[in-house]
């Protein structure tokens, strides 16, 4: 555990932190997308929903009450999931950002808007995804992107494994829901990937940041990606790797 304190200087930056610190660019910055899979045994047609109500209607599924009201015919099984996330499995395959915005003819991000839920309305039938797609996760990093973000920034900063970083979870993420007392983590880069299995959590860090302050990692818990702010060779590296998918966003420096 650190100190607390060592968050003042984001909170200066980018407000309380309640869902994460968005940092500005220091000097440049990218968003790393979380990832989304396609099975191709699986309906395209068929929504999430769909699924659901019908299993509901068919006694297999049980319908959720809260309030005294049946959700299964009022709200809508949307398909996404919030926290971690691994993959998901045999025969599902990464469906990129940019091949599924081709596809249907929505732009990667809408203009003026961050990664989220508001994405891709046209994949999705009154707002629940098809089956056949596993959308991005919300507020965490899902494990293959969260580990190949940490192998690109142990390449970008010079102490490499030995970068001394902190990490940081919003009040969100935490059990006991403390506003008062940032929860703060210290440690080595090389050791970061183990932050994906933190116990306490269910969630990637919401911020993780070297020690020097070069670079930082914004994961806000509203969103489908994480906000990368540091050097503009790192930046480069991030939008041109294969693995990881990279956008900037001119209105979101």
């Amino acid at each position: 555990m650190a100190s607390s304190h060592e968050v003042d200087w984001l909170r200066e930056l980018a407000g309380d932190g309640t869902t994460g610190f968005l940092a500005p660019a220091m000097p440049d910055s990218v968003w790393v997308l979380n990832a989304m899979y396609e099975h191709e045994d699986r309906s395209a047609e068929v929504s999430y929903d769909e699924c659901w109500r019908a299993a509901v209607a068919d006694g297999v599924a049980e319908p959720e009450v809260v309030g005294g009201i049946d959700l299964s015919q009022m709200a809508v099984a949307t398909g996404g999931g919030l926290g971690r996330a691994e993959h998901p499995g045999s025969g599902w395959r990464r469906l990129r950002w940019a091949e599924l915005a081709g596809r249907v003819g929505d732009p990667v991000v809408p203009e003026g808007l961050l990664p989220s839920y508001r994405c891709f309305p046209s994949a999705k039938k009154h707002g629940s995804w098809p089956l056949s797609i596993r959308p991005p996760t919300e507020g965490s990093l899902d494990r293959p992107t969260w580990n190949r973000l940490v192998r690109i920034l142990t390449e970008y900063s010079p102490a490499g494994p030995e970068t001394e970083c902190l990490a940081y979870y919003n009040p969100l993420l935490l059990q006991d829901f403390d506003f008062g007392d940032p929860h703060v983590r210290a440690g080595r880069l090389g050791d970061s990937e183990t932050l994906y299995d933190n116990p306490e959590v269910e969630f990637s860090p919401s911020n993780l940041w070297a020690a020097d302050r070069s670079w930082v990692l914004c994961t806000d818990y509203d969103l489908w990606a994480t906000k990368v702010v540091g050097p503009s060779e790192l930046v480069a590296a991030l939008l041109s790797d294969g693995e990881a998918e990279a956008v900037r966003l001119p209105w979101a420096p």
